[in-house]
């Protein structure tokens, strides 16, 4: 499970997730938390579009109110966040 932020802040929903992707997705950026090194992090936008990504919110640490995924749809090419 990675960790998410919408510019330097946790998001408080997922709900507010999707809004910022469909206005701004270049402040969705995606926190790797595995000590295995085996996860991206970096913005969205430059994230590998061959797996899921699969995130916890607010704080993957702390808080762990929601989840979600984001895949790559290749026929729109867009991202999609559930």
């Amino acid at each position: 499970m990675q960790g998410i932020f919408i510019g330097h802040a946790r998001p408080k929903s997922k709900k507010q997730i999707k809004e910022t992707y469909l206005t701004q997705p270049e402040l969705i950026s995606l926190e790797a938390t595995s000590y295995f090194g085996n996860e991206y992090g970096g913005p969205l936008l430059g994230a590998p579009k061959n797996e899921p990504i699969y995130f916890v919110g607010p704080n993957p640490h702390s808080d762990r109110r929601f989840y979600g995924s984001i895949t790559w749809n290749p026929k729109t090419g867009s991202w999609k966040i559930a």
